[in-house]
């Protein structure tokens, strides 16, 4: 017999393909596109979206629409909406389009050679910079979560000590963030390492924190992160449909885990979602032909697992 381990009943999906995802794409998407794809999200009941950034253009030209990306995206009942915010000077932009938003997302790294390519900055200089922006957003109204990108490895340095990115995590809480996010950004993780950090941050933030999990998939082990998050109790995952993404500054970076796949996983498991995995495979199609090429989600290119016995799919194994 396979010992049982405790999971959470509900799971909380954020899908980050409009902002992650395509500014890596070497197609600029149109604002009607976007929009598309967005309402094909919220319709499959992704119930968290990760919108746009509120990035230099000349750096993002793919998402210089952020403003009109805003303006342009009717209300979504039910659905909480984030920009990413890499500073002050757009934080600047988007508070004037705060009402069509809930949430401010900033980051940095937990390793200084990613921080410097990511950001152009040293480590403390971006924490600076992000507790601006969380305090100003809070002060605002608006919900903050704070991204520690390369938590799990860095592509340059290798070994991120865990000691820093729990510092981070625990800097970012005190300057008001409501959730965390340990990224492991160019898919270095392992099962074990995951569950050890993320352990060892919730013991130190309690539990007026959400801890997420945003993995990619690069080296395939993606999956094997999701399970091993579970585990410990993290209830909050960041994808993206169709496997789309990247990490701009490190090559043969490969996308997030594809939403599609950790919905099925999820569905498989007996955790609630409340996404229509159905429908969510339609919206992965459809961005298919918007970038007028294949998408890499398992899930996408295989379809959904079905079962003869239900009761045996809900159990997550057979007697």
């Amino acid at each position: 017999m396979v010992a049982e381990t405790f999971l959470p009943s509900r799971v909380y999906v954020r899908d980050v393909a409009a902002r992650d995802g395509l500014q890596n794409e070497p197609v600029t998407l149109s604002t009607e596109a976007k929009v598309e794809l967005l309402l094909a999200l919220a319709k499959a009941g992704i119930s968290r979206l990760e919108v746009t950034s509120f990035v230099q253009p000349k750096v993002v030209p793919q998402l210089a629409d952020a403003e009109r990306l805003l303006e342009a995206l009717p209300p979504l009942s039910g659905v909480q909406l984030a920009v990413l915010v890499p500073n002050r000077k757009g934080l600047e932009r988007a508070l004037p389009l705060q009402e069509r938003f809930h949430q401010v997302t900033v980051f940095l790294s937990a390793s200084e050679s990613h921080n410097q390519r990511n950001l152009g900055r040293r480590i403390d200089e971006s924490l600076k910079e992000a507790t601006a922006v969380i305090e100003r957003g809070r002060a605002s109204g608006l919900r903050a979560e704070g991204v520690i990108s390369t938590s799990f490895g860095c592509p340059y340095e290798g070994y991120v000590p865990p000691q820093r990115v729990i510092e981070l995590a625990e800097a970012l809480a005190s300057a008001g963030a409501s959730e965390i996010s340990l990224a492991d950004t160019v898919g270095m993780a392992n099962p074990l390492q995951v569950q050890r950090l993320f352990s060892a941050v919730a013991d130190r933030l309690g539990e007026g924190v959400e801890l997420t999990a945003h993995f990619h998939n690069t080296r395939g082990q993606g999956l094997a992160n999701v399970l091993a998050a579970l585990q410990v109790g993290v209830a909050s995952f960041e994808s993206s449909l169709g496997e789309v993404g990247g990490c701009p500054v490190v090559e043969g970076a490969t996308g997030n885990i594809a939403t599609e796949d950790l919905v099925q996983l999820l569905q498989e498991l007996g955790i609630t979602t409340g996404v229509d995995l159905s429908a969510l495979l339609e919206a992965g199609r459809r961005l298919e032909g918007l970038l007028g090429r294949p998408l890499t989600g398992h899930t996408l290119r295989a379809g959904p697992i079905r079962w003869d016995q239900p009761a045996l799919a809900a159990s997550g194994r057979a007697e």
